[in-house]
């Protein structure tokens, strides 16, 4: 059995990721939300984050957190997961991504919610205006 070298997607050295534009990708509302995810699960594909939008965007906002540095992406076989590069950017800006995830707003909960139990067979409706 041969042994797979891992393949990573082209990102930014250490030294060349810049704070206006790890800023700027991080004001965006979804790829903040994905930085947390990732932050969370520690790597994810496109796929598998529970995102509210196509996949095709998740993939897009993944793209831009790559070029930006603030994740790295690997091949494996036909996906790619990607996980947050935390350590390079504690070392290139420490403290700067736990003051922002800390800061920002609540991630939103889930998008359903629980339905209420049915009344039982033959229960008789409350009239109206009596709990």
């Amino acid at each position: 059995m041969g042994r797979h070298e891992e393949t990573w997607l082209p990102q930014p050295e250490l030294d060349e990721i810049d704070v206006g534009t790890v800023l700027q990708s991080l004001a965006d509302p979804m790829r903040l939300r994905i930085v947390r995810l990732l932050d969370e699960v520690g790597e994810s594909t496109c796929t598998a984050l529970d995102l509210p939008v196509k996949i095709s965007t998740v993939s897009h906002h993944m793209n831009q957190l790559r070029h930006n540095g603030l994740v790295s992406t690997r091949l494996l076989g036909a996906s790619r997961p990607s996980r947050l590069r935390r350590a390079d950017l504690e070392r290139r800006f420490p403290g700067l991504l736990d003051a922002i995830i800390k800061a920002a707003p609540p991630r939103p909960a889930a998008t359903h919610q629980a339905e209420p139990d049915p009344p039982p067979r033959g229960a008789a409706a409350a009239p109206h205006g009596v709990a």
